[in-house]
């Protein structure tokens, strides 16, 4: 039964994900938690798994397309990895009800970020022919690397939330190569996540591979089809939905556990 339900769950994971491109595998916890019933450690690793792979297959035709800042996506990974193993480290250290309800303050964060208008882009990096200004990107880009790696490893989420603001607001990239460079970083990140947790998690190999192929191919297919649909509308609806599994995450945690 868990590996059926897995391929619904990723399946409903993947639609989102291909039609929002970022913020999507925010829900990847809580779908295992309280889909196949698994704890949240059990959950962190296999979320990563789900969120690396649909990371990797967006990844590939932007970098096919040239739209991914290989500088910027080497500067987050380089501070981000060494975060993410620290987020790991952190987590192993705390009860489960402290961390889900630090994830459920991140739903809140990122549901927050959906429903923001999208602010004007900043200059502190360019990325024309004079090359980056790292004098005024590195102050930035560095802290954003590592929280976007620490909350990773903390709580096995992509971050493109994060990443994609800080790449567009505060570095001055234009969306696109912000899109597909973020994704090269949630598959760093994710990878060096998956590493620290892989000695000692007890990964369901069948439910994982049921939840990452439903995700990936079902994200594949949404990712075609959401060229014709009104994103920006979508984006609001998921943002409260992120507010209400938020809340019941909370809910769950503090009263009825």
């Amino acid at each position: 039964m868990e590996p059926a339900i897995a391929l619904v769950l990723g399946a409903l994971l993947g639609v989102l994900l291909g039609l929002l491109g970022g913020g999507g595998s925010i829900l990847a916890v809580p779908a295992l938690v309280y889909g196949p019933g698994l704890e949240f450690r059990q959950a962190i690793p296999i979320s990563l798994i789900v969120v690396g792979a649909a990371a990797l297959s967006g990844a590939i035709p932007k970098i096919r397309a040239g739209q991914v800042d290989w500088r910027l996506a080497a500067v987050f990974a380089a501070a981000g990895i060494p975060a993410t193993f620290a987020g790991t480290a952190v987590g192993k250290l705390l009860p489960q009800p402290v961390l889900l309800v630090g994830f459920a303050a991140v739903m809140v964060l990122a549901g927050i970020r959906m429903l923001r208008e999208n602010d004007d882009a900043g200059t502190a990096c360019t990325t024309g022919d004079s090359g980056i200004d790292w004098k005024r990107c590195a102050p930035r880009s560095i802290p954003a690397g590592v929280g976007v790696g620490f909350l990773t490893g903390l709580f096995g989420v992509g971050g493109g939330f994060l990443i994609i603001p800080a790449l567009v607001i505060l570095l001055g990239l234009e969306m696109s190569v912000a899109v597909g460079t973020s994704l090269i970083v949630i598959v760093a990140n994710s990878t060096a996540g998956l590493v620290a947790h892989i000695g000692d998690a007890d990964i369901d190999w069948p439910l994982t591979a049921a939840f990452a192929g439903a995700a990936v191919v079902a994200s594949l297919v949404a990712g075609h089809l959401g060229t014709r649909m009104e994103t920006d509308r979508l984006r609001r609806w998921f943002a409260w939905l992120v507010f209400v599994v938020a809340a019941y995450v909370l809910v769950d945690t503090l009263f009825l556990r």
